[in-house]
């Protein structure tokens, strides 16, 4: 039986007997408690929704957008199939997102498992597989029509890329889903050819509803202009000439809502924060997997049975039953009381890209020069772009105009307007002060005189082994352990 839900963003939404018994899954579920924007909900009182909400939007837009170019261009054969594939990827695509969103696996992983190239959509994938072995679905999903494991294949390709070694040994089409013939379906959900795709409809529109941010992108407007073309021996997507400028406005869309809420300077000190609580419970919060095996945070992502028993909530409670977590607890409530870590500043990088190596040198310099303790600044790096970092976001676009419909033609900025931005990306690097403690006045003098006399263009990668040294000297002075400094600037 279809169900219906009262999306507050879609309105009423039916969704197909299949998608409602995957939602009423434990696995699914957890998606209630995932946070979708991370720390921004102690910035902005309405961001409250979470990745539950937003996957069911995603599930209805991909049906929406597979049944509009089903209507509009029957000679692509679309089936019954593809678009329930295309709904179940759209549904199941954040499955794998860690407490928080992208706290999780940005900032915590990185830290806790460095050298762990991990992200979310290959928990996704990983998540989709046990939900549907634990709930034994695949005589469900049979039932509904499903090929197995072809369709299986193509759900999971749809939201986390190819699954075999054919892209990686440069094979011409590395998917085993569907062939070349429907390669425009794997831009629905997850556009990875230029970021165009129902993901982002939905959290634009979601997330600006949440923050109280005006949206002026119109997704359906998008849905009525899209077609499908031959471009480079591929069929894709591509939307009229006469729609290059809003989708440029969509770009920018994009980049205002990093800069207002994902970036908020605040937002980012709380998300830093929660992130360095997370490092303190590691290694005592233990969470049973499969057969009986105990896991910790950072380890929880091998084993799905037991990562899915990973929750913000969950975490938050526990930190209050265990003595070892009382450096954790602190952190914890210096968010509630609202002591945040404070933020000095930010250096004037011009127009140098800053890399994870330099930035921690500048505050690791910083420290070194005011003898402060190694341990109590930290930095961040924030990135603003239209979505392809520095490069035109419609550069990978193609377009058709009305004369020909059918014909895939790319458009030059030129051809756009000469008003277009010349940056298409902004890195910026905030210093925070974390130790409550310091003289926060004496911290912000002393940033800014350094910054006045130190240029950050001269901070350059090639400055590590000096670094080095100047880092052992002043460990031996300061009788602090070598290691946690190297470990701070990461170098």
């Amino acid at each position: 039986m279809r169900v219906v839900f009262n999306d507050p963003i879609h309105g009423h939404v039916e969704l197909h007997p299949l998608l409602v018994r995957i939602i009423d899954t434990p696995q699914f579920q957890r998606l209630r408690n995932i946070k979708q924007l991370g720390g921004a909900y102690y910035v902005y009182p309405g961001a409250s929704h979470n990745r539950f909400e937003h996957s069911i939007g995603v599930a209805y837009l991909a049906g929406e957008f597979a049944q509009a170019l089903r209507t509009r261009q029957p000679e692509l054969d679309i089936t019954d199939r593809d678009v329930l594939c295309v709904k179940i990827a759209g549904l199941c695509h954040d499955l794998g997102h860690g407490p928080f969103s992208h706290l999780f696996d940005g900032m915590f992983i990185p830290k806790a498992r460095p050298g762990e190239n991990w992200r979310h959509e290959q928990a996704s994938v990983e998540i989709f597989d046990h939900l549907v072995n634990d709930n034994n679905l695949r005589p469900v999903m049979e039932e509904h029509q499903l090929v197995l494991p072809q369709d299986l294949n193509f759900i999971k390709e749809m939201i986390g890329g190819s699954l075999g070694p054919n892209e990686a040994q440069g094979e011409e089409w590395p998917y085993e889903g569907r062939g070349q013939d429907k390669s425009f379906l794997y831009e629905i959900v997850a556009n990875k050819r230029n970021g165009i795709d129902v993901d982002k409809f939905d959290y634009f529109a979601r997330d600006c509803h949440h923050l109280g941010i005006r949206n002026n992108f119109d997704h359906q407007r998008f849905f009525l202009f899209a077609r499908v073309c031959e471009a480079g021996g591929l069929k894709q997507i591509c939307s009229r000439d006469k729609e290059v400028h809003n989708l440029y406005d969509m770009f920018h869309a994009r980049s205002c809502l990093y800069r207002k809420a994902y970036q908020h300077p605040v937002n980012k000190i709380i998300e830093h924060m929660i992130a360095d609580a997370f490092l303190k419970a590691d290694k005592h919060i233990q969470i049973e997997g499969s057969e009986g095996n105990m896991y910790n945070l950072s380890t929880a992502i091998d084993d799905m049975e037991a990562y899915t028993k990973l929750t913000g909530q969950q975490i938050l409670i526990r930190a209050g039953e265990h003595p070892e977590l009382e450096e954790a607890r602190r952190i914890l409530q210096r968010i509630i009381d609202r002591n945040f870590y404070k933020y000095l500043g930010r250096p004037d990088t011009g127009n140098e890209r800053p890399t994870e190596v330099c930035t921690n040198v500048f505050v690791c310099l910083y420290c070194i020069k005011h003898l402060l303790d190694m341990l109590t600044s930290d930095c961040g790096v924030t990135t603003v772009d239209y979505g392809n970092r520095e490069n035109d976001p419609i550069g990978n676009v193609n377009f058709y105009n009305k004369y020909a419909p059918d014909r895939a033609i790319p458009i030059s900025r030129e051809q756009v307007s000469r008003l277009l931005p010349q940056n298409f990306s902004e890195h910026i690097i905030r210093v925070y002060l974390k130790n409550e403690d310091r003289n926060l006045a004496a911290a912000k003098r002393h940033f800014v005189q350094w910054c006045e006399t130190h240029p950050f263009q001269v901070l350059e990668v090639t400055f590590r082994s000096t670094l080095l040294n100047i880092v052992h000297v002043l460990c031996e002075a300061l009788k602090l352990e070598v290691l946690l400094v190297i470990d701070f600037i990461k170098l």
